[in-house]
């Protein structure tokens, strides 16, 4: 009896050491100046993902959360960036620094606001639901999550971060839904990622082929291409 006590707080610790990276690389999506960076933030959020669904899915264990573990390290550790690095091409990766709405030291404050605002929002879910060591750690990381990957959206003008926002508040959802509820069924998972998949791949298609005609992805600057007239 001893042994399993000191497995499940090995375990818990291991997701909370999981969740606190997790949130480390997404405030890393939400800084970064270079649109690689951003790009290996999600790659290292994605990794805590599902090392915390691993975790999560040892004590008592559980063949679903071993396998929305193992998905994620394959669709979004290795061929989501895959996909992102080779559609794309060398030339949207190479610019020193992405465009913003906000500057990077007042975007971490904004990140750590919000940060401190979700853990308190977190608060009534808690109390509401079991006692689970597990939830005290992902439901107030995920919602986090959700806001900075929002955040994310409005802040950045590139497409690409802006995709990368997205992605990091479907990662954040899943953080906090492995352990609000761990026996999701894989189909779901699948489909999920399946659609991720022809998003990245349609996205990065048409990302690029603005970048061509264009020479820029900044969504600012699309917004004012106006149609010439018809002679």
């Amino acid at each position: 009896m001893t042994v399993f006590t000191g497995m499940t707080d090995l375990v818990s610790n291991l997701n909370a050491l999981a969740g606190g990276l997790f949130i480390v690389a997404t405030f890393g999506i939400v800084v970064a100046r270079q649109v690689r960076a951003c790009l290996r933030f999600f790659v290292f959020q994605s990794f805590f993902l599902a090392v915390s669904a691993f975790m999560l899915g040892i004590i008592p264990f559980s063949v679903h959360l071993m396998a929305v573990g193992t998905i994620n390290l394959i669709a979004k550790v290795w061929i989501l960036p895959w996909i992102l690095l080779h559609m794309l091409g060398e030339e949207v990766y190479t610019r020193r620094e992405i465009d913003q709405v906000v500057s990077i030291p007042a975007s971490l404050i904004i990140a750590l606001v919000l940060t401190i605002v979700s853990c308190f929002l977190s608060l009534p879910w808690l109390k509401a639901v079991s006692a689970a060591k597990a939830l005290y750690i992902n439901i107030p990381i995920g919602l986090a999550g959700l806001f900075l990957g929002a955040y994310t959206l409005t802040a950045r003008r590139e497409a690409v971060p802006q995709l990368l926002g997205l992605l990091a508040m479907e990662n954040s959802a899943f953080f906090a839904g492995i352990a609000v509820a761990p026996d999701l069924p894989l189909i779901s998972e699948l489909a999920l990622v399946f659609d991720l998949l022809i998003l990245i791949f349609v996205v990065s298609i048409l990302t690029r082929r603005v970048h061509k005609h264009l020479g820029t992805t900044t969504v600012g600057r699309l917004e004012k291409l106006r149609e010439e007239p018809y002679k």
